[in-house]
């Protein structure tokens, strides 16, 4: 059955900086455990720890640079870019350009702090 979401839910962030999630779709807002989609704001110079996720990332940039750096490469992706970081990889997310970022991440399955790992400060 069809169902409208008539906003995001925010959720806090991990990382050194301040950074805006709205999951539109997932365990908070919608109790959809198979998949989540969120708007991300991220500002200049935000990291956040490494993870070893059990879900595959999908994040698509809608403007500024997001930076996702895995244990073999390091990827830039700008505006009108996307990237896939499967399921059981390590990788840790930044924004260290002037501008920040803006992008929508989708998790599949989805999202949960219980299955994102985050590596010990």
């Amino acid at each position: 059955m069809a169902r409208l979401i008539h906003a995001p839910t925010v959720i806090e962030a991990a990382g050194n900086k301040p950074k805006l999630i709205e999951e539109f779709v997932g365990n908070v807002n919608s109790k959809s455990a198979h998949v989540s989609i969120a708007r991300m704001k991220s500002p200049s110079g935000w990291t956040e720890p490494g993870q070893t996720p059990l879900f595959s990332e999908y994040s698509i940039v809608l403007s500024g640079a997001l930076r996702a750096t895995t244990r073999t490469q390091v990827f830039n992706v700008t505006a009108g870019q996307g990237i896939v970081v499967e399921r059981g990889e390590w990788v840790r997310y930044s924004t260290p350009d002037d501008e920040g970022a803006e992008y929508i991440s989708v998790c599949i399955p989805a999202f949960s702090l219980e299955t994102v790992n985050r590596d010990e400060p």
